[in-house]
């Protein structure tokens, strides 16, 4: 195959439920994913995947909607916090449902509004999970998939192996899966792929990419990590986080003082906290995302420690559709696992 060919096609439960050529989600990350990142991986037949929270208001995140649908007629996703603290939700959710966004992924609330709006649109809805219970929940709501949030993500992972979790879905759900968690790998997708998922999502692997939209100390602490260099803190959000390990990280520690874990165990001080990490942490990565800085909070998930390379987007697409079809394992995912041009 030549460098400028393409891979084939691989069809599975996912990529007919969503219409693109490869079952590979470029996760939606915070600050990282952005216009000229989603329209490089949906071009390349993934999927591209942006939060709507990355833009300031939600004139921005419509212009960049605009944006996305200028650089590619591929289909794409927006990922929408749907809990009821969620700033913005309801305006943000008009424009997707104006725009028609292909596809929208839900974390942290119901998605009932979503999959409702979305659906009277002709958009597939898909919803973060970390437990069977909240799987279960969803798919009855309506949702067209789930995406698997396993052990080993960067942000807030999971706290399941994928290795448990994919099949344990599998056995109950009738819906796609989507295994997220420590994914960087075609041969990575194969495995999951075989133990029932239909898709992956990856996100660490897409920061180490030359379209990313972080500064370049980022990029490189990707590159630079070992699997070991990727700790859980509690100190962004009050929940643990997948973040790299730092000077920065090693000096303020990953728990949660005393009086913070105090304040966290009654509901009212805890919402509150909450809302405090939320704001504090996301000042921080912003920061660290942008420019550089001493206070170094770079998201990443354990992945991190297999990559050790930035490349466009579009080839890491390729590159783990050629790992994928080499580790010569049948795809799964309840997808009938067959290939075309």
């Amino acid at each position: 195959m030549s460098n400028n060919q393409a891979p084939k096609a691989l069809e599975t439960a996912f990529t007919k439920t969503v219409g693109c050529r490869y079952p590979i989600i470029a996760g939606p990350m915070f600050l990282v994913s952005d216009e000229k990142l989603v329209a490089a991986v949906s071009n390349a037949g993934g999927l591209g995947a942006m939060p709507s929270l990355n833009w300031r208001s939600t004139a921005e995140f419509r212009a960049a909607v605009e944006k996305v649908r200028a650089l590619t007629d591929k289909p794409f996703a927006v990922n929408l916090i749907v809990n009821k603290s969620a700033p913005r939700v309801d305006a943000d959710l008009d424009v997707c449902a104006e725009f028609k966004v292909p596809v929208v992924v839900t974390s942290l609330g119901s998605p009932k509004k979503v999959i409702e709006k979305m659906h009277a649109v002709g958009s597939k809805v898909l919803c973060d999970v970390t437990t069977l219970k909240y799987a279960k929940k969803v798919e009855a709501l309506g949702a067209d998939g789930v995406v698997a949030v396993c052990a080993g993500a960067g942000g807030h992972a999971g706290e399941t192996s994928p290795l448990v979790f994919i099949p344990h879905l599998k056995r109950h759900l009738k819906i796609p899966i989507v295994a997220a968690g420590g994914i960087v790998r075609g041969d990575q997708m194969a495995a999951v792929l075989m133990l029932g998922a239909s898709a992956v999502q990856i996100g660490t692997r897409f920061i180490a990419s030359t379209e990313a939209n972080v500064h370049q100390d980022y990029k490189n602490a990707i590159v630079n990590a070992e699997p070991e260099d990727i700790v859980l803190t509690r100190k962004l959000s009050g929940v643990p986080a997948s973040v790299i390990r730092t000077p920065y990280i090693e000096k303020i520690g990953v728990d949660l003082n005393p009086i913070e874990s105090f304040l966290h165990k009654h509901e009212f001080s805890k919402r509150a906290m909450k809302m405090l990490r939320f704001y504090l942490g996301k000042v921080q990565l912003e920061k660290a995302v942008t420019v550089p800085t001493w206070k170094q909070v770079w998201g990443a998930g354990q992945g991190a420690g297999l990559i050790d390379q930035i490349l466009p987007a579009g080839q890491i697409v390729h590159t783990l559709m050629n790992e994928y079809y080499s580790a010569s394992i049948p795809a799964g995912g309840g997808g009938s696992g067959t290939t075309g041009e």
